[in-house]
């Protein structure tokens, strides 16, 4: 019998195993670490599982490993699209996403990307998200009990990469409902298939209009923000093309939503566990900026990205073939006891060097010291402005997304009468 057969095929289908995947993840990392499933068709891609920090580092820091499944496939039957063809303006805008970039591609519109976005926010964007924090928790003082996901976790995220791009703060609302259209297309979540790429297409028709218009109005104003930067790069002479600006905007709008949303709920959760780290961050706010890393560690809010195989790599003694997909586990790398001292345990004064909370490489989130600032501030403000803030009567509902991971609704009690 072979590692992979004795454990199974790798799967987190029970709602206990999506809140808690890290006794799954202890298993397979310990016994099948390179965990590969068969593929379902004789011509088919296989796909293999890592789950520890060394592999998951190497294959993100490799050339060898890529984004595109025609690269690693050429010559070989193709794997299903990212996205049908018949779904044409969400396809289009996806392939223009960073994430789904390789070099030279990637090199160029990253390089035209991250210069405009990391000034702006370098360029004093904490007061404004203090101040988006401390009204949304004027309105949390209004009620006793809360959705936190829904009125806070969200809208914080949402309103900042709004204020960045410039975009006025009443479209909060309509720009959520599109952002999360297109994450209910995400290859990870189950069933429904084709409603949810009919649903993301048509907010990806919504959204490019949106900012293609934006884009116009920024060549007659041109006021300070992400928008504007991104199309003086058109001045220079490699430009990003209006195309590839709608979609970047898509993309910051989408990712750093989704992703600050989780990480700012789970944080709370795992606060919530840990009464004797929440009292110690209430009493020492300055610790905030460490814990946020360690809280990252602890639960990732992305739990898994996947590469393609460009070529047949030998990975912990095992051969992955040209063309496999490799599914790679952050949130169990990042409980990794070869990397990680005592993993399973919340310690904000770790000193743990790298985790894999961001990725790594090429592809490290371009967007992770923003989502860093607005978990430290969001919850800094949580906890000094809701001290009391405590389990509600709902149970925890995650969405069914295993790279997304995090609540969907986030029932608490404010501890203020309402």
């Amino acid at each position: 019998m072979t590692r992979s057969s004795a454990l199974g095929r790798f799967a987190l289908t029970r709602p206990e195993d999506i809140v808690n995947p890290y006794p799954v993840y202890r298993l397979y990392r310990e016994v099948d670490p390179v965990h590969a499933v068969p593929p379902s068709t004789p011509d088919g891609a296989g796909t293999w599982y890592l789950f520890r920090y060394e592999e998951i580092a190497r294959v993100l820091s490799s050339a060898h490993f890529g984004r595109s499944s025609e690269v690693a496939r050429a010559g070989l039957p193709l794997p299903p699209a990212l996205v049908p063809a018949r779904y044409r303006v969400l396809k289009e805008m996806v392939e223009n996403w960073l994430v789904f970039q390789d070099p030279p591609r990637h090199t160029r519109m990253r390089s035209l990307v991250a210069r405009p976005f990391s000034a702006r926010v370098a360029r004093g964007i904490r007061p404004r998200i203090e101040l988006i924090a401390a009204e949304l928790l004027t309105g949390l003082r209004q009620k006793a009990v809360t959705d936190l996901v829904a009125d806070y976790c969200a809208p914080l995220p949402i309103l900042v990469i709004s204020e960045l791009l410039g975009v006025p703060r009443e479209h909060q609302d309509w720009l959520r409902e599109c952002a999360v259209a297109l994450q209910e297309a995400n290859s990870s979540r189950a069933g429904g298939r084709q409603d949810r790429y009919a649903a993301a297409d048509a907010a990806a028709r919504r959204l490019r209009e949106f900012f293609l218009e934006e884009v116009r109005r920024r060549r007659r104003e041109q006021p300070d923000d992400v928008i504007s930067l991104l199309v003086r790069t058109q001045e220079g002479g490699e430009a990003l093309s209006d195309e590839e600006i709608v979609s970047t905007c898509v993309h910051l709008l989408t990712a750093g939503h989704e992703t600050t949303t989780n990480l700012l709920s789970k944080a709370v959760l795992a606060l919530l566990a840990h009464p004797g780290t929440r009292a110690e961050l209430q009493a020492a706010p300055q610790l905030m900026a460490s814990a946020v890393d360690e809280l990252i560690r602890f639960d990732s809010p992305v739990q898994m990205i996947s590469r393609w195989a460009y070529q047949d790599e030998v990975v912990a003694g095992r051969t992955v073939p040209r063309g496999s997909k490799v599914i790679l586990v952050l949130g169990s790398a990042n409980r990794d006891p070869d990397r990680f001292a005592d993993p399973d345990t919340l310690d904000i004064h770790r000193n743990a060097g790298r985790h894999c909370g961001f990725g790594m490489g090429i592809h490290y989130c371009l967007g992770a010291g923003l989502a860093r600032l607005e978990a430290e501030v969001g919850l800094t403000a949580l906890l000094q402005g809701l001290p009391r803030l405590g389990p509600g009567e709902e149970p925890v509902r995650y969405a069914d997304d295993l790279v997304f991971h995090g609540p969907a609704r986030l029932v608490l009690r404010t501890g203020v009468s309402a």
